[in-house]
């Protein structure tokens, strides 16, 4: 099974109905899976942790409205799939397999809309068992793309990999949507594409130093590692897939990306 990378972007996403991005998670099972995973492993930005974490949770997962100042019906919107207790145990045995040693189990944390906000279009039935894992902003690249390789064999195992984080992310310089992205964000976004379709994951993987504008585009990596994992969970000689482009918010991509195993 293929592994993606979302930009989940806005939470406004749940809402805002002219958004491009929407409309693309809402095509996801005609267009790009149309085989139901047997479970799913989210890898959101918004679960950042000093260690390697995973939700393990018996029953419905909780909906977490982790945003703050967002019109009320955000805050409504439900999306109780199932825990993955299961998944959870698999990924804290491949890890430690794979030299990450203790990874802590979370049996109370539900879905963050890192998770929720992309996955209520791509399966509104929410019926497909979620579990997530965290990601950690002391690491660097390096380290979350070999979480993703240690990650690899759930391919087999009818697991969807999903990481869920942004293109760019720099809500110190958003802007209103009709404002063409600043040049910083057009740069990274075309250096982040060209360098994934060209395979060359080493450049991904340091994108702080090879990456124009990096710091700008990505001022914390939490929205960035998650395509890492990703990516190698896909393995080695992975090709990548530009899936979607969009932007919202000014300097916020939306790019998404197919990562298809060898």
């Amino acid at each position: 099974m293929d592994t993606f990378f979302i930009s989940h972007g806005s939470p406004t996403l749940s809402i805002d109905e002219r958004m491009p991005a929407r409309h693309f998670l809402m095509s996801w099972k005609s267009k790009f899976l149309s085989t139901d995973p047997k479970a799913i492993l989210m890898v959101s930005a918004h679960w950042d942790k000093p260690e390697l974490a995973v939700n393990s949770i018996n029953g419905p997962n909780n909906t977490i409205h982790d945003f703050y100042g967002f019109p009320k019906p955000m805050y409504e919107i439900k999306y109780s799939a199932p825990g993955a207790p299961e998944l959870a145990n698999r990924v804290k045995e491949l890890l430690k397999k794979g030299g990450f040693g203790k990874v802590e189990e979370d049996k109370k944390r539900g879905l963050d809309h890192g998770a929720w906000v992309p996955l209520m279009f791509m399966y509104p039935e929410a019926n497909i068992p979620v579990c997530q894992l965290s990601v950690q902003s002391d690491k660097d690249g390096t380290y979350h793309y070999n979480v993703g390789k240690a990650l690899s064999s759930l391919r087999e195992e009818g697991v969807l990999i999903v990481g869920s984080g942004s293109a760019t992310h720099n809500l110190r310089l958003l802007g209103p949507d009709h404002v063409p992205p600043p040049s910083w964000a057009v740069n990274f976004d075309k250096w982040l594409t060209e360098s994934l379709l060209n395979g060359r994951h080493e450049d991904v993987k340091h994108y702080e130093e090879k990456g124009p504008a990096a710091k700008t585009a990505h001022p914390e990596p939490e929205h960035y590692y998650p395509l890492l994992v990703a990516l190698g969970a896909a393995g080695e000689d992975a090709k990548a897939e530009l899936i979607h482009h969009s932007w919202s918010n000014s300097s916020l991509s939306y790019s998404s990306y197919k990562f298809q195993t060898a």
